[in-house]
C-alpha cells in the first residue's frame, strides 16, 4: 500500500514509484502510435476524416465515465471490506490474549501462538504462499495438518482447548462463552475475506468495460487529428491515461490481498498482531514495526 504524503508539484509531473503509469505503459504507447498514425494520415490525405465527428465521443466518454466509476466504487468497497476485516482481526487477536493471561503458561501460550499461527496462516491462504509453512513456524505439527482447510483447523484446534479447560474446571462457562465468541469471530474473518478472494468482479462486466475502454481510445485520434493535427496526440492521450488508469486501479482493488503496490499491507499488518501477542508472552524484544520502503507498505 502506498504510504506518502500529498504530492508536491514535482510527484505529480514525474513520479513514478507507486504509480499506475507502469501497469498502462504499453497501452498508453499503443494510444500514442494510434495517435501519430492518425495525424499522419490526415495530414498526406486531407479531409480523410472529415466525416468523423467529435461530438458523439463526448456521449460516448461521459458514459463510459459513469460506467468506469460503478466499477471502481465496487473495488473499492472490495478493498475497504478487507481492511476491516483486519482491522477486526487484531481486536481478537488482542483481545483473546487479554483472556488467556491468567490460563496456565502452556494454555495461555497455546492460545496466545495460535493467534499467530491464524493471522500467518490466513496471510498465506490468501496470497497463495505455504499455508503450512507459515502455520508450523508457530505451531508445529498437529491435527490441523489433517484438515483441508489449516487455517481453520487452527481455530478448531483452540475450541478443542477451550472445551477440555472448561471440562476440566479450568474456566468457568461464562468465561468459555466469552472465548467461543472470539473465536468465532476469527472465523468469520476468514470467511470474509475467502469470500472477498474467491468472488472476483464478474468477467462479463469487467470485459465490456475493458473493450469499450479500448474502442474508445483508439477511436478517439481519428476524430482528432483532422482538426487538432498534431495537437491530438495530447487529448488522446490525457483521455488514454485517464481511462486506462482507472481500469488497471480497479484490477488492482478488485483483489486487495496481493502483492500490488496498491493492496492491502498484509505483512505490516501480521506484523502488529505478531509484535502484540509476543508482547503478551513476555518476550521482551518482538520484532521491529514494519515501515514502508520506497513508500510502500507491504
Amino acid at each position: 500500500m502506498i504510504q506518502r504524503s500529498k504530492p508536491s508539484l514535482f510527484d505529480i509531473l514525474f513520479a513514478w514509484k507507486g504509480t499506475i503509469l507502469p501497469r498502462i505503459g504499453g497501452r498508453m504507447a499503443l494510444i500514442v502510435l494510434a495517435s501519430v498514425v492518425a495525424v499522419v494520415a490526415a495530414r498526406d490525405h486531407p479531409g480523410i476524416f472529415g466525416q468523423i465527428s467529435a461530438f458523439p465521443f463526448t456521449l460516448i466518454g461521459l458514459a463510459l465515465s459513469i460506467f468506469m466509476s460503478f466499477r471502481n466504487n465496487a473495488c473499492y468497497g472490495r478493498w475497504w471490506e478487507g481492511r476491516q476485516l483486519w482491522g477486526a482481526l487484531v481486536i481478537e487477536a488482542r483481545t483473546i490474549a487479554r483472556q488467556v493471561a491468567s490460563l496456565p503458561v502452556v494454555e495461555r501460550d497455546g492460545f496466545v501462538m495460535g493467534v499467530c499461527a491464524f493471522a500467518f496462516g490466513l496471510r498465506a491462504r490468501l496470497r497463495g504462499d505455504d499455508e503450512f509453512a507459515a502455520i508450523r513456524q508457530w505451531w508445529g505439527e498437529g491435527a490441523w495438518m489433517a484438515m483441508a482447510n489449516p487455517t481453520n483447523g487452527v481455530v478448531h484446534a483452540m475450541g478443542v482447548t477451550s472445551q477440555r479447560l472448561l471440562a476440566e474446571g479450568a474456566i468457568d462457562p461464562m468465561r468459555w462463552s466469552a472465548l467461543e465468541q472470539h473465536l468465532a469471530a476469527l472465523t468469520s474473518v476468514q470467511t470474509g475475506c475467502e469470500r472477498i478472494a474467491a468472488t472476483p468482479v464478474p468477467f462479463a462486466y469487467s470485459l465490456l468495460l475493458h473493450r469499450t475502454a479500448y474502442i474508445f481510445c483508439l477511436s478517439l485520434p481519428f476524430a482528432l487529428a483532422g482538426t487538432l493535427g498534431w495537437w491530438a496526440v495530447l487529448p488522446s492521450a490525457l483521455v488514454a491515461y485517464t481511462f486506462f488508469g482507472l481500469d488497471a486501479l480497479g484490477d488492482q482493488l478488485e483483489d486487495p490481498f496481493g502483492h500490488d503496490v496498491n493492496d492491502l499491507p498484509l505483512d505490516a499488518m501480521v506484523r502488529v498482531i505478531e509484535r502484540d501477542m509476543l508482547s503478551a508472552l513476555g518476550r521482551e524484544e518482538p520484532p521491529p514495526v514494519l515501515i514502508p520502503v520506497d513508500n510502500v507498505l507491504m
